[in-house]
């Protein structure tokens, strides 16, 4: 039986189009490079879940200024004419709402807009950011929680362990190509971390997210899984949680933060 204090929640909110600067970029990892962006445009920001979403728009030329869409009543629409710019979903890692400051964190994977984008970046840039469209807010107060991404679900794996209380359990496994992209992750919870490394194997070919959730020992209590991975592995992932590990469908979101041979995907398993 679950408990009814423990559901999750979704909310909306206003979708805005904002054009920030970039205030600073720093290397965190590896392959993970931190832009830090500020802006008037974010006093009203809002996001309330750790694994929210903005959409980031790339221009061809990073020396001229972002083409925007406009948000109508009939949906979001570029000028007639214009050329659209490559967009991309990514996690807001910080938000300062004092300072006004948003953190992005970027994997650097490869030639695609946003990794050439991030490669380049230097203060004074600037970029179109749009959203949050919604939060899914999952409450902290289970008993444990359980944590499975790869290198691009870490920015919400580790705004989750920051958030999560001294009394919360936390199992968490994180595919990396190697040692050197691991980051230090702060919490108060009692965690366990597990670092898996392809160690040569391409993105998107490793088992080892598989391999690791089947060896999960569930503690008792009230619990909630949390998959973000390569679309194959998080829906590999979250059957093994679901038909091996017995978690309510309920009790569990997973999503395809990118896919195999696809670009710009991003998407939820349901049901």
């Amino acid at each position: 039986m679950t408990r009814n204090d423990l559901n999750v929640e979704r909310v909306r909110h206003n979708l805005k189009m904002r054009t920030l600067t970039v205030a600073s970029v720093e290397r965190v990892a590896g392959l993970m490079a931190r832009v830090t962006f500020t802006g008037d445009e974010l006093q009203d920001f809002v996001s309330a879940s750790f694994d929210d979403h903005v959409k980031l728009f790339f221009p061809a030329d990073p020396s001229l200024p972002p083409a925007l869409p406009a948000v109508t009543p009939d949906g979001i629409k570029f000028p007639e004419g214009a050329p659209k710019p490559a967009a991309r979903d990514y996690t807001p890692r910080f938000f300062d709402a004092a300072r006004k400051e948003l953190v992005i964190d970027f994997v650097l994977h490869g030639d695609g807009p946003a990794s050439t984008w991030a490669e380049q970046a230097e203060p004074g840039q600037q970029l179109g950011i749009g959203g949050p469209r919604g939060s899914f807010v999952v409450p902290t107060g289970f008993d444990w929680h359980v944590l499975i991404g790869d290198e691009t679900a870490l920015p919400a794996i580790a705004r989750r362990l920051e958030e999560l209380p001294a009394s919360a359990q936390a199992l968490v496994l994180i595919e990396v190509p190697d040692a050197s992209n691991e980051i230090p992750l702060a919490t108060a919870a009692q965690a366990s971390v597990r670092w898996l490394h392809r160690n040569g194997t391409a993105p998107g070919y490793s088992t080892l997210l598989l391999e690791a959730a089947r060896e999960l020992t569930l503690p008792p209590g009230e619990g909630y899984a949390w998959v973000a991975a390569e679309s194959a592995a998080a829906k590999a992932v979250r059957e093994i949680m679901v038909a091996q590990h017995g978690v309510d469908k309920s009790r569990i979101r997973a999503a395809s933060y990118w896919k195999r041979g696809a670009v710009a995907v991003h998407e939820s398993h349901e049901g």
